[in-house]
């Protein structure tokens, strides 16, 4: 069994990652990492900038809305990702048509049990009806808010009761429920945000509006396979866990997209891993490299198991449901954890000895980073301990 060093997969992460060898555009930088975490707008365009180390915000925006080469999109555990537009299809096919079904179930479920002021009779037929008129809505419009899409078909306006009995019961239209059902269904995408580029509400599209042609077809078999196999490409070798895990697959479907790979187990420090079969030979090692990450970074966020590039480091860096916030790194390891202050400073904080040069690196690369946000503050979604505390 070949074996491979915590060494080489650091390496690999570098490479392959665009973080010691930069991107020349945000779609490249998309490429290295299958897809850009998107829950948190500012994310992608700080992974983004952290992979080309020059990328602006506008940069990013012309990616996605002008020559729409990037697609924001429901993907991998139901979690928002930009990604590179002609591998949307393979990611809506893999994982999200299984999404869709899923959460139609529910909303239909939610429809006939937690309506209000009542419920609504036979919510499969609702639902579908409400979806078609929505769509054409769109459609005419051929861009819209949900606010005007509620005004186009008034059943958008339907109420729901969620967490009844609960201490956080709260009553909402249905609005935002269905917009998701018809965008994980590969039928609507989300458009230019409202507002800034820190916006988390959007205006839609039709994808056939938005991407002409709109989504190639893939069976959900031959699409697991391609998707596993830039997966492993991007984060092997590892463990068939990180895998199941980041996909969101069950078991049975991850085993029968490796067994039309045939990926080659490797030792991975007494782990067993898989790698591509023609991706036995070692990865080069770059040149010494620092970079600082976003909360919720793909590189940061791509595996179950982290050890091997977190260590000890965890309890300061993840806020208490699993979530990572802005993190520090060198040559493929984790050392420290970063935030911005209210007057836009950058700072740092390192959890270990990282030597007088790396040091010097990592602080030249907060003021270039400082000047990347300019006058704009962010403050990530989900706040962790250390970034909590430096940014205060």
């Amino acid at each position: 069994m070949r074996k491979i060093s915590l060494a080489e997969r650091r390496a690999r992460l570098g490479v392959r990652h665009r973080l010691a060898v930069k991107a020349a555009t945000p779609k490249e930088a998309a490429d290295g990492v299958v897809a850009l975490h998107a829950t948190d707008p500012a994310t992608v365009h700080l992974s983004v900038y952290a992979r080309t180390g020059r990328a602006g915000v506008s940069d990013v925006e012309r990616a996605l809305y002008d020559e729409r080469t990037l697609l924001r999109m429901l993907g991998m555990r139901r979690t928002m990702f930009v990604v590179d537009t002609e591998f949307a299809p393979v990611i809506q096919a893999a994982c999200s048509a299984d999404i869709a079904a899923k959460q139609r179930r529910h909303l239909a479920g939610h429809l006939g049990k937690q309506g209000y002021p009542e419920n609504v009779p036979e919510p499969e037929a609702w639902l579908a009806d409400v979806e078609e008129s929505t769509a054409k809505a769109l459609a005419a419009r051929g861009s819209a808010t949900a606010q005007e899409l509620s005004g186009d078909e008034p059943r958008l306006k339907q109420q729901l009761i969620m967490a009844k009995g609960k201490p956080y019961e709260a009553i909402g239209n249905v609005t935002s429920r269905v917009l998701f059902q018809l965008a994980v269904d590969g039928r609507i995408v989300r458009g230019r945000p409202r507002g800034s580029w820190l916006s988390t509400q959007y205006h839609w599209s039709t994808v056939e509006n938005w991407l002409p042609g709109g989504l190639t077809e893939w069976t959900a078999e031959a699409a697991r396979v391609e998707l596993a196999r830039r997966w492993l490409y991007a984060y092997g070798p590892a463990p068939i866990a990180d895998l199941r895990w980041w996909t969101g697959w069950t078991g049975g479907q991850t085993k029968k997209a490796l067994a039309a790979i045939g990926p080659v187990e490797v030792d991975l420090d007494g782990v067993t891993g898989i790698v591509l079969p023609d991706d036995l030979d070692p990865v080069p090692s770059p040149e010494p490299w620092v970079a600082l990450l976003p909360a919720l970074d793909p590189t940061s966020m791509g595996w179950s198991e982290r050890d091997w590039f977190l260590g000890e480091h965890r309890a300061p860096l993840f806020d208490g449901t699993g979530n990572i916030g802005p993190t520090v790194w060198s040559e493929g390891k984790i050392v420290g954890g970063w935030a911005q202050r209210p007057n836009g400073e950058v700072v740092f904080r390192l959890l270990e000895d990282v030597g007088a040069g790396t040091k010097a690196a990592i602080e030249a690369e907060t003021g270039r980073l400082a000047e990347w946000f300019g006058a704009v503050r962010v403050t990530p979604r989900f706040r962790t301990p250390l970034e909590k505390d430096q940014s205060s």
